[in-house]
């Protein structure tokens, strides 16, 4: 069996929740385990609600579940509203001197945070280290990697602050050992494993950025895209690095765009409203055929929407952006894993077909901590070659008057689509490029051929993409012996690859077809996936079901039965489970 241990955290905004929880996750991977946490909080600075859970595993977890194990209340809200995901096995902290818990269908155990502070004059933050300790002492863990942790953060305050801290933890630990000793969990002992990161998806694009040799990242915070920038800038003079905090969204994405004509991999970073500022340069970035990624971290809109909380609802607004035809590729991971990897590849793929790529994320990709292996990222980087595709500073394969400057057919028509692009500045040659359509040279052109030249040439990396770089979508489980098949993508598939293991542990054979290369789409190779007899259920966390509108779009195929869910929540694989179980017909 595994074992699965879900520890939750609520309080009010801006009491250090989040960090609560980090430090949490931390200390179980630590401690030789897995790791997937989940944030939950308002648009608001100060008040309103958060919240943190981390999921424990003794196997490598990707999602969360619903039953909490350990709920821990900073307040009565907390308490409020999430005693519905409560079991009889749970275990409830709280203060009782706060607030009255009548129900006993579950584990209650006082802790009096309000008293500690109060005796020890300590600020109200600290009743964090005082749930910590608690929680900690509950889980049968003791405080040894804590206090490291509290070392490594106050060591700059000075011995007291440290001390301090320490002091309120050890409060908390010792309160539950006197008082609650037989309520101690004994099921997750310390165990040695591989040294292991916790990092986030924003976390995970930005190592993959550096892997790839990007140099230049460019943004305008806007949740939840925005620890992009704050981690680049962190790693900036280290690795060679301008990261660029502009003054908006349109200064953003011209400065990656001319930094990348001048031959520096470039990227710039927002959600849908900060995107949509972008897409007047993102059709210039296209007719101009200039490499840059994009990545497009999605919270719910319409317009300001749910600023801080999650939905994949901006698929169709990427695949379509922009005015006029021009090429683009969409791709979208799934985990940390695939947005390290598939953020390396979208700057190689971007620079192979000289266009605009799209690397997609939401709030819970971007925002959830994972724990993966540390040495799978540097044994992947250390094998990394970057491809440059066609964009080069030599010219000796070109014929060259050393008497006279000449130009550069830096928009030559090709079979394949793609051009040779001369990084500007090569002594002896020149070419233009700006907005207009244009003739090989870059010259502005209106002449009806030349358009036509030019639009054809431009189609044609599509094809050329789906026959050298199109990738079919990743199955789990398997296809040909299952009932249902699911179809997903992004950060969907984390639930998905878990509902499979329930679903088999309770009789019921599935599988998932999980996308990551979303546009273009091959329709021939795709079609065939889905001729298998099957129950196919597709799922997204958007109202519309769009993918399975692209889908139907570029190859025909139509899925009838959904699961979508669009509340700002992520989908639970309780719900994914509950679905297949008592929903036998098709919608």
């Amino acid at each position: 069996m595994r074992k699965r241990f879900l520890w939750k955290i609520g309080g009010e905004a801006g009491f250090g929740i989040q960090t609560t929880g980090l430090m949490f996750s931390k200390i179980a991977t630590r401690m030789g385990y897995h790791i997937f946490d989940y944030f939950e909080y308002p648009s608001l600075i100060r008040g309103g609600h958060n919240t943190t859970e981390t999921l424990v595993s003794d196997e490598e977890v990707t999602t969360t579940k619903h039953e909490v194990d350990l709920l821990v209340c900073l307040n009565k809200a907390t308490y409020i509203l999430h005693k519905h995901r409560l079991t009889t096995s749970s275990i409830v902290v709280y203060d009782s001197e706060e607030f009255a818990i009548e129900e006993d269908t579950f584990k209650k155990v006082s802790v009096p945070f309000k008293q500690f502070l109060k005796k020890e004059m300590a600020l109200i933050v600290m009743m964090n280290n005082i749930a910590l300790g608690a929680a900690l002492a509950l889980i049968g863990w003791d405080l040894t990697i804590l206090n490291e942790m509290i070392e490594e953060a106050f060591a700059k305050k000075g011995p007291e602050v440290v001390s301090k801290n320490k002091k309120m933890a050890l409060l908390g630990f010792d309160h539950i050992l006197s008082n609650y000793s037989q309520v101690v969990c004994q099921d997750f002992p310390y165990r040695q494993m591989y040294k292991q990161m916790v990092l986030t998806g924003n976390d995970a694009f930005a190592l993959g950025a550096i892997a790839a040799d990007c140099r230049l990242y460019c943004a305008y915070p806007m949740t939840p895209s925005s620890t992009v920038l704050s981690t680049l800038a962190q790693y900036a003079q280290t690795v060679g690095m301008i990261v660029r905090h502009a003054e908006d969204e349109i200064s953003v994405i011209n400065t990656a765009i001319g930094s990348s004509w001048a031959g520096v991999r470039s990227a710039v970073g927002s959600s849908g409203g900060g995107f949509a500022l972008m897409v007047e340069s993102l059709s210039f970035a296209g007719v101009a055929e200039i490499p840059i990624v994009i990545f497009l971290s999605q919270r719910p809109g319409p317009a300001t929407g749910l600023p801080t909380w999650t939905e994949q609802g901006d698929l169709l607004f990427a695949v379509n952006a922009g005015h006029g035809e021009f090429p683009k590729i969409v791709i979208a991971p799934g985990d940390i894993d695939e947005m390290y990897m598939l953020t390396a590849e979208a700057f190689d793929l971007a620079d192979i077909y000289q266009t605009p790529v799209i690397v997609m994320s939401d709030k819970l990709l971007s925002e959830s901590h994972m724990s993966t292996p540390a040495i799978k990222y540097s044994d992947w980087a250390q094998n990394y070659v970057p491809k440059r595709g066609k964009i080069s500073g030599d010219t000796k394969q070109i014929q060259n008057d050393p008497q006279k400057t000449q130009a550069f057919l830096r928009y030559a028509v090709t079979d394949d689509g793609i051009s040779p692009m001369l990084i500007p500045g090569k002594k002896g040659f020149f070419y233009q490029s700006n907005s207009y359509e244009h003739i090989e040279d870059g010259h502005t052109t209106e002449e009806a051929i030349e358009r036509i030249k030019q639009v054809d040439k431009r189609s044609r990396k599509n094809q050329t993409y789906l026959d050298t770089h199109f990738k079919m979508p990743t199955f789990f489980g398997t296809p040909a012996s299952s009932t249902i098949i699911f179809v997903s993508w992004g950060s969907t598939k984390s639930v998905l690859v878990e509902a499979i293991k329930q679903l088999e542990e309770k009789g019921i054979s599935a599988a998932l077809y999980h996308f990551t290369h979303l546009f273009p789409l091959d329709r021939a190779k795709l079609r065939d996936l889905f001729k298998l007899d099957k129950r196919f259920i597709l799922i997204e966390n958007n109202s519309h079901g769009q993918f399975g509108k692209l889908l139907e779009q570029e190859t025909g195929v139509h899925i009838d039965e959904k699961i979508l869910k669009y509340d700002g929540r992520p989908i639970w694989t309780e719900e994914v489970i509950d679905y297949v179980i008592n929903s036998g017909v098709k919608n």
